[in-house]
């Protein structure tokens, strides 16, 4: 058993979200860096989609109540145990009784821990996965929440994994449309061109940017539509929304682009006054 004693900004149970519901109105969710969680799991011998948690800028500590196998992974932290200095992206051994604290990152947003055995909290349409927009699964983490968590009999293999770090200004591929004609002719210019920076106003729904405005050709609005994790929504002041894997699955502004599927995790790591590029591929 783990106990939350300090959960950070926000701090969620995610596995690898709940595909198939988008009929339904229930977006996916999941790990918002699905490669970092996946990483974490493979570290300490669990299946990929295992239930882990996901940090908002660090700034956690947990208690462990029984010895537990762990790793983190995603954006680079500090990382003790009790007081003594960790590495991340690789396994670690905690005794029962141990504190884990987490710092902040200095660059990056979001951080994942993987126990060995898996967060076993309940599943909602198949999926531990905290949304945000939806209200599905586990509430996040305060001060005092118990997380339980399971064996596993697995091997654990891996003792470091090498990580890129991660890019200082980030450039996001993304495909033009579905609604590219509803923007001015030099619209997608504008937009693979121009920086855009990250505001404070964003979370696991979408990042708002900030940069050169987007100028429409049409008048009105769009009757809602299907959207997809990573679409870039423009709402009528002419600055995208960058959605994530809380999402609404149907929205009404006119999409521009959409970021490759590939560069999704890149988009997760993004945190307030990051300036970031697109480039149309």
């Amino acid at each position: 058993m783990i106990e939350v004693v300090r959960p950070g900004p926000l701090a969620t149970v995610q596995d690898l979200g709940r595909p198939g519901y988008a009929h339904l109105g229930v977006p996916r969710s999941g790990a918002a860096d699905a490669p970092s969680l996946r990483l974490a799991n493979r570290l300490v011998g669990n299946p990929e989609g295992a239930a882990g948690v996901e940090f908002t800028l660090g700034g956690a500590s947990l208690l462990f109540h029984s010895p537990a196998w762990i790793s983190v992974t995603g954006a680079p932290l500090d990382l003790r145990l009790d007081d003594r200095p960790q590495g991340m992206n690789a396994p670690v051994r905690v005794p029962e009784g141990g504190t884990l604290h987490l710092g902040v990152p200095p660059r990056g947003l979001r951080s994942y821990l993987a126990v060995r055995g898996g967060l076993t909290c309940e599943k909602t349409l198949g999926s531990r996965s905290t949304d945000l927009l939806s209200h599905l699964g586990p509430p996040a983490l305060a001060p005092g929440t118990r997380l339980p968590f399971g064996r596993a009999d697995g091997p654990m293999s891996v003792d470091l994994a090498p990580v890129a770090p991660l890019p200082g200004a980030p450039v996001l591929r993304v495909l033009p449309g579905p609604r590219d004609d509803w923007f001015a002719r030099d619209a997608l210019t504008v937009l693979t061109s121009n920086p855009y920076t990250v505001t404070p106003t964003g979370n696991r729904v979408g990042v708002r940017l900030e940069g050169p405005a987007l100028v429409r050709a049409r008048e009105g609005e769009l009757a809602s539509e299907g959207m997809v994790t990573g679409a870039l929504q423009v709402p009528p002041n002419g600055n995208p929304i960058l959605f994530l894997t809380d999402h609404p699955t149907t929205g009404g502004y006119p999409v521009i682009a959409v970021v490759r599927h590939q560069d999704l995790p890149l988009a997760a790591q993004l945190r307030p006054g990051d300036n970031l590029r697109f480039h149309l591929s």
